[in-house]
């Protein structure tokens, strides 16, 4: 049966009345759900997407900022409770992968099928940082790390409908402080583009120290929004093992 509430936190772009699996997708910092509006055409027909939708953007707009990553994730843990009669995989890309950490963490094991993280620093390399002081010195980090979409934001009729969102998340992603005990016994991947700025290959794989279930590193060609460019080759990735786990937890019962 379908989830029997229609969540703020969520955005089902192709609802599947039984579904086997949902993948729940963080967006990175000033992102929002649109932007996995195209992956539930690219995953399996039986893995729903729950991608989540922020506070302070969209038609969430009116809504206060989370403080700090830990109230964003005990947020998003609290919202999932009505979709746990499924397993969950979950995938966070950048300031979203240490919230899907964060989230895996504090759902209990046997419910997590798999956590996906992309382009972020694992937490033994992570260091929290002032937030940026002016708009100019956050948005020269943005441009730095996407430089073709962040054009909108030379349009100044855009300017302060769009810098808001992004400066609370970069607080929220600036501030975090990784929790004391980060290891999650579910498998762990991680993917990273090869030219990617802001965490490199090596980085990347300092995520195998968070998991007890077994860890794999994938690197696509591309920078930062490596993702974008690379969404179906990502996406089919994620449902090979997806369906590949399934099968081998299946075949051993």
């Amino acid at each position: 049966m379908a989830a029997p509430v229609r969540s703020p936190w969520f955005r089902r772009y192709r609802p599947i009345p039984d579904p086997r699996l949902r993948l729940v997708c963080l967006p990175h910092a000033g992102g929002s759900a649109s932007a996995y509006r195209s992956w539930p055409a690219l995953l399996p027909t039986d893995v729903e997407v729950l991608a989540v939708q922020y506070p302070g953007r969209q038609d969430r707009g009116h809504e206060p900022y989370p403080a700090d990553m830990h109230e964003l994730a005990d947020a998003v843990t609290a919202a999932l409770d009505p979709y746990l009669d499924r397993p969950l995989a979950l995938f966070g890309h950048s300031m979203g992968a240490s919230a899907a950490h964060e989230v895996a963490l504090r759902l209990p094991n046997q419910l997590v099928h798999s956590l996906f993280v992309s382009a972020r620093l694992p937490p033994r390399h992570h260091r929290p940082r002032d937030p940026h002081q002016d708009d100019d010195a956050l948005l020269a980090d943005v441009r730095a790390l996407d430089p073709a979409g962040s054009a909108v934001l030379d349009d100044p009729d855009l300017h302060e409908l769009l810098v808001p969102p992004i400066r609370a998340d970069y607080r929220i992603a600036d501030t975090y402080r990784p929790s004391a005990r980060p290891v999650v016994d579910v498998p762990v991947v991680a993917y990273v583009g090869d030219r990617d700025p802001s965490v490199n290959r090596a980085q990347m794989g300092a995520w195998a120290e968070i998991t007890n279930a077994g860890f794999d590193l994938v690197v696509f060609p591309g920078g930062h929004f490596y993702l974008k460019a690379c969404a179906d080759r990502l996406t089919g990735d994620i449902g090979m093992r997806l369906g590949t786990r399934l099968a081998r937890s299946t075949s051993g019962n």
